[in-house]
């Protein structure tokens, strides 16, 4: 499906009816923007609580607490960059 939309002198897009409906969008949702290339993909972004239970965590990182587990992925990334 293409469809057009034109941008306002504000640099603002309304995104039509249909693209919203077949996202499954509405006010106050949040989206995503890909840039591909020359090209910018639009998605709707998941609720946080809706990506529970969509992963699993190994039995020595389950009941750690938000901190630590903040901390080891601060330590990790810094230590990879």
């Amino acid at each position: 499906m293409e469809i057009a939309a034109r941008m306002s002198s504000k640099g603002q897009l309304t995104v039509p009816k249909v693209v919203r409906d077949a996202l499954g969008v509405s006010e106050g949702d949040s989206v995503v923007f890909r840039v591909e290339g020359n090209r910018a993909v639009l998605a709707r972004t998941p609720e946080f609580l809706d990506l529970a239970g969509s992963f699993s965590v190994p039995v020595a990182r389950r009941n750690a607490e938000w901190d630590e587990i903040v901390r080891t992925t601060r330590v990790a990334r810094t230590a990879t960059s």
